[in-house]
């Protein structure tokens, strides 16, 4: 057991001028304003820059928080509750100014302490860069419920890497993705508190060897490994307006040395300071390019330093008032976000088996009551695997455990289905082929009491395809858990004029029971109310089309219908069809210049992975469709194309609230839930869509009359695809399609570039793995029952009420409070409301 019995953060007495930095008053916070630009920053009214006041405002309010967190976690240690260990490999965060200000309560009275200094509260916040600590809906999900759990009072605190440089920022250049560094931390963030007493000494490569311990065990030591120090960084969490504070834990990677002394004194100064660059590296980008081998051991070394350096943390933490690791399940549930924490598993069994001397049986059983595990998709390139060389050579007591892990379950197997070789071998954490490869996946559903996918649809599809043979194995593991979104950050922040109508409505007590929002429906049909509503949409896409006007330099019609894709780019998820559609009605328009459309504005939004070819392609054709509709005279303001650049939290909360149509488009079976069109329900968009990943239960709400569906199901797509699917052969069965391809097969879009999108036009037409084409004809069909919707402007705003009114299912609040009661067993003020 580890001796540091320490508890963090240090509950040190409070000093005597605590009461001023904690009050919520105008005037503390106009003192503590004043005290801190002067005395943390040395700076005054003419020397800050805007920055500079940001930073200020944003330790004033951190002041607020810290007495709250200390508390907090006085409590947590006092009543020694069990806690919640999130581990994440992303955490997409985004702004935190707005966010910690709401969850005191104290937005009016920052916003008239700051006007003392002529200074707004919303300019300070858009000083704030984008904590990109995460690649997409992975990462928000992770920091929507850390912020139910503060908001229910879950004892829990999340587990990642403090990554100097986030996800990329993206540049559009000649219409194509160009990536640069994100440097995030350039100026600093005000919320992270470094705490090098917790630093952990974290071990790779070197080699193992097994001894005979005095009381007759085999024992295995770890030997000539090369060490990586890990330092927290903490970021505190606050629950709405409920005094509760959690920890964001996030490791940051530094060298044993800050440099050798040897080379440095031999005028080698470059190489004295190799190790110490290479040390951290480890936290230097998310997600290294894994095209290449250096990029690939990075990535491991990531996830390997990321849940060693937690567990040491989680274990210490135990043992402050622990001594019996049987209780280790009852004091510590650790929830693995996907595959990317899966290590964690051999690194607990490592932790009883070699330095609490635990027998096996005794570890394997604590450790499968601890663990439980989020799958996310079923698409095969996310599911982590690692050669068995790379493992072997950088974790080499890790893949011994592995190895015995596998074996014994094995045995298990054929125990159970005797001669069913075939069964081992797709059991097997082991994958055969040269190289061996371990699945990482396969290890998280071993070691897991919990399995659970992220929508209806998902669950069942990872137990009917992905994990069948473990679902027969072990039928009691696997579960739902939908996603949900967290209503403060997504309707609360976001969209501040629907919150002031809702709140009017129904009363304020809907951010923290979004079922409440279903009083709306008595407002369906309310004349007055329905104005209200539609003039705050126009008044939030005049906002947006002020930002668009600004940025990409196009002008767009806030009386237009907004009609918006803004997701990670990826083939499954369809940009192709969305733009296909716009080419569509791109001819249409042209062929019938009298006719009277509806005028429409089409925004898209994504980064694409730097190495996925594909995906920067769709990027390139969409801005070159954008670039020729936009140009053209004769489709005036009846059609505008807009790919806005760098998506990003900050940028998501300016265009969800202002968006009328949502596409969630992808391929039936493909999507595990997806969270953007929760935000967009939540935020009156209505959705346009396939029954794949969460659509499905929001189409459960909304009832066929406040949505529009479409296209193949999942089982509809398979059976398609086994029968022989032929992409071209749908050409002819929708009018405008054919000449649709034609168009950008004959350059219309790259006539300086010719043949540069014939690749796509091929793809469609030879393989299609997506179905566009397949379901094009009934897209169309669900693109005219909208727009006759939108015509009938009672009708869209009945529609857009509903939808918002029937989002409460998709809180990340109620998944919490799941979670909590079903996989967890942790304390939750949301299981006292039921």
């Amino acid at each position: 057991m580890p001796k540091d019995k320490s508890i963090d953060p240090p509950a040190a007495p409070l000093p005597v001028g605590a009461r001023v930095r904690d009050g919520l008053s105008v005037g503390s916070l106009e003192q503590s304003f004043l005290e801190r630009r002067i005395f943390l920053l040395a700076k005054d009214e003419y020397t800050a820059t805007p920055n500079d006041n940001f930073m200020t405002a944003a330790y004033a309010i951190r002041d607020r928080m810290m007495e709250r967190w200390i508390k907090t976690q006085q409590r947590y240690h006092k009543q020694n509750v069990k806690r919640v260990y999130y581990l994440s490999m992303e955490f997409l965060i985004g702004r935190l100014l707005m966010h910690a200000v709401q969850n005191l309560g104290a937005e009016k009275e920052i916003k008239k302490a700051l006007q003392a200094y002529g200074l707004k509260l919303e300019e300070l916040c858009e000083e704030e860069a984008d904590a990109g600590l995460g690649n997409g809906g992975l990462g928000r999900l992770a920091a929507c419920y850390m912020d139910s759990m503060s908001a229910l009072g879950v004892p829990a605190i999340g587990y990642g890497i403090m990554f100097n440089y986030g996800i990329f920022q993206q540049k559009i250049i000649n219409g194509a993705q160009i990536e640069a560094p994100d440097d995030w931390l350039r100026l600093g963030t005000p919320w992270a508190i470094e705490r090098p007493e917790y630093t952990i000494r974290v071990r790779f490569y070197g080699r193992t060897q097994q001894h005979w311990t005095g009381d007759g065990r085999m024992n295995t030591m770890w030997l000539d490994t090369e060490d990586v120090l890990a330092m927290p960084c903490d970021i505190p969490v606050p629950g709405y307006q409920n005094d509760v504070v959690n920890t964001l834990r996030l490791w940051s990677a530094k060298g044993t040395q800050d440099f050798d002394l040897e080379y440095f004194t031999r005028g080698d100064y470059i190489k004295a300071y190799d190790r110490k660059i290479a040390s951290e590296n480890i936290s230097k980008v998310l997600y290294p390019n894994d095209k290449v081998s250096a990029g690939v051991e990075l990535r491991l070394k990531q996830e390997y330093f990321f849940a060693a350096a937690s567990l040491a943390d989680i274990v210490r933490r135990f043992g402050v008032h622990n001594d019996d690791f049987n209780d280790f399940p009852k004091k510590v549930a650790i929830q693995l976000n996907d595959t990317h924490p899966a290590i964690a598993v051999a690194e607990l069994m490592r932790i009883l088996l070699d330095e609490e001397c635990l027998g096996w049986d005794q570890a394997w059983g604590i450790t499968q009551k601890t663990f439980a595990y989020t799958n996310h998709t079923l698409m095969p390139e996310a599911l982590e695997t690692w050669a068995v060389p790379l493992l072997g050579h950088l974790l080499p007591r890790h893949l011994e455990i592995i190895y015995e892990i596998n074996a014994r379950f094995l045995r298990d197997v054929a125990a159970r289905w005797p001669g069913d070789l075939g069964r081992l071998r797709r059991m097997s954490l082991i994958e055969e082929g040269e190289p061996k490869k371990v699945r990482m996946a396969y290890l998280c559903v071993l070691a897991s009491h919990s399995i659970n996918g992220v929508s209806e649809l998902h669950s069942r599809l990872l137990k009917q395809t992905l994990f069948r043979d473990f679902q027969e194995m072990f039928p009691d593991r696997f579960n739902n858990k939908t996603n949900g979104v967290s209503p403060r950050r997504w309707l609360l922040e976001s969209n501040p004029r629907l919150s002031d109508l809702v709140s009017e409505a129904v009363g304020p007590s809907w951010s923290t029971d979004l079922s409440l929002l279903r009083e709306l429906e008595s407002r369906q049909d309310d004349r007055g109310f329905q104005e209200d509503w539609l003039r705050v949409k126009l008044a939030n896409k005049t906002d947006l089309a002020a930002f668009i006007r600004k940025n990409a330099g196009v002008a767009v019609d806030p009386a237009s219908l907004f009609d918006v894709q803004v997701k990670r780019i990826h083939e499954y998820k369809r940009q192709t069809l969305f733009a296909l559609f716009l080419i569509h009605r791109y001819l249409l328009i042209k062929a019938n210049p009298g006719a009277d459309f509806v005028p429409r504005t089409a925004l898209i939004g994504g980064k694409a992975a730097p190495g996925y070819w594909m995906a920067k392609h769709i990027i390139k054709f969409i801005t070159s469709v954008a670039g020729v509709i936009n140009a053209d005279r004769s489709v005036a303001d009846r059609l505008k194309v807009v790919f806005l650049e760098d998506y990003r939290v900050s940028l998501a909360q300016k265009i969800i609230p202002a968006a009328d149509l949502s596409e969630q488009i992808s391929t039936a079976g493909t999507e595990a839930s997806g969270t953007g069109c929760m935000k967009f329900m939540m935020n009156g968009a209505l959705t346009i869509g396939t029954l794949d990943g969460a659509n499905i239960e929001i189409a459960e709400e909304v009832e066929e009359d406040h949505i529009f569906i479409f296209g193949l199901k999942a089982h509809e797509v398979a059976a398609l695809k086994s029968s022989g699917y032929r992409p071209e052969q749908r050409l002819g069965g929708v009018p405008g399609l054919r000449e649709a391809i034609d168009l950008v097969a004959r350059d219309h879009f790259s006539p300086g570039e010719p043949g540069l999108f014939r690749p796509l036009v091929d793809y469609l037409l030879k393989d299609d793995p997506f179905l566009v084409l397949a379901d094009f004809a009934d897209y169309l069909r669900a693109q005219e029952d909208a727009e006759r919707r939108w015509r009938d402007r009672r009708a869209w705003a009945r529609s857009s009420i509903a939808n918002v009114a029937r989002s409460g299912r998709f809180s990340s609040d109620r998944s919490i409070t799941e979670y909590a009661r079903d996989i967890w067993r942790a304390p939750c003020r949301g299981l006292a409301k039921r």
